[in-house]
């Protein structure tokens, strides 16, 4: 023990780190991976005094009310879940959309835009609309590795438009405004949406036979579709339309976006008791899950950050004699790799040490950077080996995972492309939270 008292701090750190691999690969849960690691490399470090220092610093950090939104989204959501909304937008971009090349495809997608305004995750957004989109296609013809991809890569836009919980834990983690992210979000998801409906319709005229078109649809029929999705407008213009004037902070919008919702849930859906609490059950679970990862996540970077190795991984990239362009590009390589083996909140939690003081002393904007980081991090965990939510829609439709790859390829191209744009134009990020400052 005296010897590894007086080691250097930087070795405690990597044995530390080492250690979550070492956990992990035994089968220990990830939480438990992390902060097993980080009490094991503070109590080598500092002793008793560092394990004291290390509750202190994670009851500073987490006992504070910007955290909040999270429990209250996810509560949302969950309300959500329980309600017949998913199928309903479905359905409305479907009497607007279903006439165009791939036309399902491009409601489905649509309809995942509908629900990352409410929901705020991959997972739940491309499995809500799935499960009522998945059926209509295979019954009409549509290849079905072609529309379960194109599901798949939709999902992201769970975590780009707002709101998001990414978003949120990022924000809190790197010390910036959450109404901001929010903000930043939102033209990024609607561009993203916009290319992944352009490509299904450019595969479906280059190639008919991955896709048939319905019967067509009236104009009264459209109209009175918009009747049913109006919860979900007017969920949309409370939240983001209350923070982007400054009427509400993240906090009360998702106070008022769950007493809004849980009102027209009772009312119009048939929510009682019975759904109130598997709502409020499935939100435990998932609240209390993000929360276990973040505390042990905080421990992690309160040895990390300690032991000074973060800013000397900072100051080697900075000596490196990359630009600061090719600094971020490298960094979005890694994330991407990342993505590939572990789920998207976990990525941006671990990396969040490293990353936020390399990125700020290049210069760069930590809204802006906090978009690219939740988009590279969606990108990974689409793709194989051990993409996450690759597995998930695999299982669900029961889709050989060769054809749900291939099946993804296309949308993938264009989610590469769209990180690409970004990069080069951080203006499409940056400029609502701009507006919404002045």
């Amino acid at each position: 023990m005296e010897h590894l008292m007086e080691g250097s701090l930087i070795t405690i750190a990597l044995i530390c780190l080492a250690g979550v691999l070492v956990f992990m690969m035994i089968g220990i849960p990830l939480p438990f991976a992390i902060g097993a690691s980080a009490v094991i490399g503070a109590y080598l470090g500092w002793g008793s005094p560092g394990l004291g220092k290390m509750g202190l610093i994670i009851y500073q950090q987490f006992f504070h009310l910007q955290w909040t939104p999270l429990a209250l989204f996810v509560f949302l959501a969950c309300i959500i879940d329980q309600t017949s909304i998913g199928s309903q937008i479905f359905i409305a971009a479907n009497k607007w959309l279903s006439r165009l090349p791939a036309g399902l495809i491009v409601a489905s997608i649509g309809a995942e835009a509908g629900m990352a305004a409410a929901i705020g995750s991959s997972t739940t957004t491309a499995l809500a609309v799935g499960k009522v989109a998945v059926p209509q296609m295979v019954k009409l013809g549509y290849n079905k590795s072609f529309a379960v991809g194109a599901l798949l890569c939709g999902g992201a836009l769970g975590c780009l438009i707002p709101p998001s919980i990414p978003f949120i834990v990022y924000a809190n983690m790197a010390r910036q405004s959450i109404g901001e992210l929010f903000m930043a979000g939102i033209l990024p998801g609607i561009l993203l949406a916009l290319m992944l409906a352009l490509t299904a319709i450019i595969i479906t005229l280059v190639r008919p036979q991955m896709a048939t078109r319905p019967p067509s649809v009236t104009w009264k029929e459209r109209l009175v579709s918009i009747r049913s999705i109006w919860s979900i407008i007017l969920l949309m213009l409370f939240i983001l339309g209350g923070i982007y004037l400054g009427i509400m902070t993240a906090n009360e919008a998702a106070g008022v976006g769950c007493v809004f919702i849980l009102i027209i849930a009772i009312l119009f859906y048939k929510f009682r008791l019975k759904n109130l609490i598997n709502a409020m059950k499935e939100a435990a679970l998932f609240s209390g899950m993000i929360t276990f990862m973040i505390i042990s996540v905080m421990a992690l970077t309160y040895v990390v950050a300690t032991s000074g190795m973060a800013q000397i991984f900072a100051d080697y990239l900075v000596s490196s004699g990359l630009s600061r362009w090719g600094i971020i590009i490298m960094i979005m390589v890694v994330l991407l790799i990342l993505g590939c083996f572990v789920d998207a909140l976990t990525i941006v939690l671990i990396t969040l040490p490293f990353l936020v003081p390399l990125v700020n002393g290049l210069g760069f904007n930590l809204v802006w950077f906090g978009v690219l980081l939740v988009i590279n991090t969606e990108i990974g965990v689409i793709t194989p080996p051990m993409g996450l939510n690759l597995f998930i829609m695999r299982g669900i439709f029961d889709i050989p995972i060769g054809d749900l790859v291939k099946g993804s390829a296309p949308f993938i191209g264009s989610m590469i492309l769209f990180l690409v744009i970004i990069v080069a134009f951080p203006q499409i990020a940056t400029w609502l939270p701009g507006m919404m400052k002045g």
